[in-house]
Formats: C-alpha cells, structure tokens, sequence
C-alpha cells in the first residue's frame, strides 16, 4: 500500500518544473556578464532595445511634450495672475483691500 503524501507546501506549488540546461544560453554575451558580475542567474536587467531607432525617436517625442506642458504650467500662473489683476481681484494675487 502506498505512503499517503503530505501536501505540497506554497512555494513548491508555484515553482514551476525545472528545464534542461541550454548551452546556448549559457554562452550568451548577458550569461557571461551576469557570471562576471557573480550573479546567481544570468539576468541583467535593462538589455538592449531590438529597435533603438524608434525607441529614441518616441522618447523624444516625449520629451519635447513634457517641457511644452512645464512651459504652459508656468505661463499659466503669469497669465491667471494678469488677469486677475486686470479685473482687479486682490485676493487672488495675495494682497488685501
């Protein structure tokens, strides 16, 4: 008759089934940085880009629309703060009348 077994505990329940060495893997440019490094796994993060070209032309469409909105935040205040002294509203530029 066969043992009853004990359940599996948490973390032997979410590991998944070990693979075979792969040996181009192993030989791959990151493998051997990471065993340089004394890294445990040969995962380093970040990695190259497949399509650096684009990448960077998307980063700077970004970047062009995060100071276009840092200049129109600031405008912004200078703007508000004419008008609301054009229709003369002291409270709101901190003085009191």
């Amino acid at each position: 008759m066969a043992q009853a077994r004990e359940p599996a505990t948490a973390t032997e329940a979410s590991r998944p089934a070990s693979l075979p060495p792969d040996p181009d893997a192993y030989d791959s440019p990151r493998a051997a940085q990471a065993r340089a490094r004394g890294l445990a796994a040969p995962y380093i993060a970040g990695g190259e880009d497949p399509d650096l070209a684009a990448t960077r032309r998307r980063e700077r469409r970004y970047l062009r629309l995060l100071i276009a909105m840092i200049v129109v935040v600031v405008l912004a205040g200078f703007v508000l703060g004419i008008v609301a002294n054009l229709l003369g509203l002291p409270g709101l530029l901190g003085g009191v009348d």
